[in-house]
């Protein structure tokens, strides 16, 4: 059986945090606000997952009203998301990550971002996609005020 999932996250741009994309940080002099970590890449992932197995979203297993999940690596919120999709008896198929922002350059950073959520997802890094776009200087993404990832995920029942 195959489930599919999909998910998409914001965070606007800030000064005075570091810029965690995809579990690693990203050399800028910003980073993303937020009540965890604000790591987009990583919360669109465990959104598309967590919709592939139609249990709902990050606000609903790791509430921003809940002072534990304050400053959260979202590396932990993975870990939580991986246990909840293994438990249903599903692996991930494929993951296609698309991550939108002005800056920074986000090529030299894809392969560690693929190594990391391969290894977060425990699968493959053949199987984990990441791409960047900078939206051309359109909108609110364009101009530098925000990041956003989109993810769809196929899981694949063991």
């Amino acid at each position: 059986m195959y489930r599919i999932g999909f998910s998409e996250d914001i965070h606007p741009i800030i000064t005075g945090r570091k810029l965690m994309l995809g579990g690693i940080e990203i050399p800028a002099s910003f980073g993303l606000d937020g009540h965890s970590d604000a790591d987009v890449v990583l919360h669109s992932v465990c959104e598309s997952i967590l919709g592939a197995l139609a249990l709902g979203d990050l606000g609903t297993h790791f509430p921003d009203s809940d002072p534990k999940y304050k400053g959260i690596a979202s590396y932990i919120l993975v870990e939580e998301v991986v246990k909840m999709m293994e438990e249903k008896g599903y692996k991930i198929g494929n993951i296609d990550i698309q991550i939108a922002c002005a800056s920074p350059r986000l090529a030299p950073h894809v392969l560690a971002m693929r190594r990391n959520i391969a290894s977060l997802l425990k699968t493959e890094i053949d199987n984990v996609s990441v791409k960047a776009m900078s939206f051309n200087k359109v909108g609110a993404i364009g101009k530098g005020e925000a990041i956003r990832s989109q993810a769809v995920t196929l899981l694949i029942k063991n």
